[in-house]
């Protein structure tokens, strides 16, 4: 005989009808999540506004999803004077960056702030998370930094360094990759 334990009882058994009806709402509530997921993506392609950033490429690979570029673009490590917040950042702390657009026709970043900003005219506000923060800097991570492609462009994506991405930034600060260009070698 197993000796009971707190971890080994069973569940307590619910009649018939009402266990239907937790499944029912177990299936709707992951449909639903699912759902909205999708929705969200399109919204961001819908509702967003479309802008470039410069990058630079690193090239791992997954064996479960095949190759990837890793892109770390001028965006991520940005100098700490760009901090608006009455309190220094912290790690895993959102952070919301204002982007304007530069000369070459990409947007550079110009403030970084803990709430979200009023933008003006072009500019553009990103959400993103601060993943470390020293002295000097704030690094940043805004989910836009693994991009999949296949196997054939991946080998010719890597044999150039600089890069342009195309990306649309919702109203509510989300984003999401378009398209990728290279650019002449820097």
């Amino acid at each position: 005989m197993i000796p009971k334990t707190p971890f080994s009882s069973p569940l307590p058994e619910l009649p018939e009808p009402k266990r239907r009806r937790w499944l029912q709402w177990l299936v709707a509530a992951q449909v639903l999540f699912v759902l909205g997921v999708a929705a969200a993506g399109y919204a961001t392609a819908a509702l967003g506004r479309t802008l470039w950033l410069s990058t630079q490429p690193v090239d791992p690979r997954d064996l479960l999803y095949g190759d990837y570029l890793n892109l770390r673009y001028q965006i991520n490590e940005l100098p700490g004077q760009l901090w608006r917040g009455s309190t220094p950042p912290r790690r895993q702390q959102a952070a919301y960056v204002l982007l304007a657009p530069a000369a070459d026709g990409t947007y550079a970043a110009t403030a970084i702030y803990p709430e979200r900003p009023a933008t003006q005219g072009s500019q553009v506000v990103l959400r993103g998370s601060v993943q470390a923060v020293w002295r000097r800097g704030v690094r940043l991570r805004y989910g836009l930094e693994r991009y999949y492609v296949p196997e054939t462009m991946s080998r010719q994506l890597r044999q150039r360094r600089a890069m342009r991405v195309q990306i649309s930034v919702a109203p509510w600060g989300q984003a999401r990759i378009i398209k990728l260009e290279t650019t002449a070698r820097q």
